[in-house]
C-alpha cells in the first residue's frame, strides 16, 4: 500500500476529541463523532458535502445497521439505536455500567455475527481502572467481559474474525485476544508496548492485506504494523493527537483519520493550526475494515 505523503483537511479543525471514524457504504459517507463536542458529523467524498448532528451527550462510536438504517451508538450512558435521518431519533438499549454514571464509552467494533464489542472508560480521571471491555449481542443481551481498564481503545477484529486487537493507551500497550466463533474471547497476550517518544496507541484498523493501522495520540502520524508487530510504514499529520482511522470511499482508496484540539495551549494550537482536523490520505490499495452490520 502506497500512502499519499500529503494529507488533505477534509473538515475545519474545530474536533474536540474527533473519534469513531467510520465509512457507510449505504450512503457513501465517512462518519466521525465528536466525544466531547456531543456531536456526530459525517462527509461526503463524491460530493463534498459536510453534516453534523448534536447529540444529547458524549459519543465514542457509530456501527451501521444491518438492515441500512440508522446505527448503533456508543453514547456516555450505553448503548443506543441512533437514527439521523430524516429526523434525529434516540432508542435506549442498555448499559454495561448502569450503576456507574462516570464512564463513558469510547471505541467499538462488531464482529462477523453482529456482536459489538466496546470499550469504556472514567472520562474525568482515567488513571483509575474503572473501564471494561462489553460486549452487546445480537439479542440485545449485554455481557462485560473484562473489567481493570484505563482507556480502552481501538478494537480491532482480523479479516477471518479469529484475532481481535484492543488497547489501554493508558497503559502504551495493544493486547491480543483469540475469538472464537461462539463469541468466546480468551488467551489474552500482549501484542505491542510503545514508549512515550512513539506517542500513545489510540484508534485502529485493518487494510485489504491483513496489516493493522494504528493512529497514535502524540504521536502526530498513523503507523502500519504486519500481525506479527513489525513496522511496515508511518505517515506524519499536521497535528500531534491522532485519534482513529478508516478506510473507505467510493473506490475504497482513501483513509479518512481524526485528530484532536483538548488539552492543547495556545501556544501548541498556533503551532498545530489544523489540531481538530479530519483529514483524508489516498491510498494505493484501501479496504473498507471489516465492520459488520448488526441488527438489535
Amino acid at each position: 500500500m502506497v500512502l499519499n505523503p500529503t494529507p488533505q483537511a477534509v473538515w475545519t479543525p474545530t474536533l474536540q476529541l474527533g473519534e469513531g471514524a467510520l465509512w457507510h457504504a449505504a450512503s457513501a459517507r465517512f462518519y466521525f463523532v465528536d466525544i466531547v463536542g456531543c456531536a456526530v458529523h459525517a462527509w461526503s467524498p463524491s460530493t463534498d458535502q459536510r453534516f453534523s448532528w448534536p447529540m444529547p451527550e458524549r459519543v465514542g462510536w457509530l456501527v451501521p445497521c444491518a438492515d441500512g438504517h440508522g446505527f448503533i451508538a456508543g453514547f456516555q450512558s450505553g448503548f443506543v439505536r441512533l437514527t439521523l435521518e430524516p429526523a434525529l431519533h434516540i432508542a435506549r438499549l442498555g448499559s454495561p455500567h448502569p450503576d456507574q454514571p462516570g464512564l463513558r464509552m469510547n471505541d467499538a467494533k462488531a464482529d462477523a455475527a453482529g456482536r459489538i464489542w466496546a470499550g469504556s472508560m472514567l472520562h474525568d480521571d482515567p488513571s483509575q481502572p474503572l473501564g471494561q471491555l462489553a460486549c452487546l449481542h445480537p439479542d440485545g443481551h449485554i455481557a462485560v467481559v473484562e473489567r481493570g481498564i484505563h482507556i480502552a481503545n481501538g478494537p480491532a477484529i482480523s479479516h477471518d474474525g479469529t484475532v481481535m486487537l484492543h488497547t489501554d493507551s493508558f497503559k502504551d500497550t495493544i493486547y491480543r485476544y483469540q475469538l472464537d466463533a461462539d463469541g468466546l474471547l480468551h488467551s489474552k497476550t500482549v501484542w505491542k508496548t510503545f514508549t512515550a517518544g512513539q506517542g500513545t496507541p489510540d484508534g485502529m484498523n485493518f487494510d485489504a492485506d491483513g496489516h493493522l493501522w494504528v493512529a497514535f495520540w502524540g504521536g502526530s502520524c498513523v503507523r502500519q504494523f504486519a500481525l506479527d508487530g513489525t513496522l511496515l510504514q508511518q505517515v506524519d499529520l499536521p497535528a500531534s493527537q491522532i485519534t482513529n482511522l478508516a478506510f473507505g470511499g467510493p473506490d475504497l482508496d482513501q483513509m479518512l483519520v481524526t485528530s484532536a484540539r483538548v488539552g492543547l495551549s495556545d501556544a501548541q494550537l498556533a503551532e498545530q493550526p489544523l489540531a481538530g482536523s479530519a483529514f483524508v490520505l489516498r491510498v494505493g490499495r484501501g479496504k473498507v475494515a471489516r465492520t459488520w452490520g448488526v441488527v438489535v
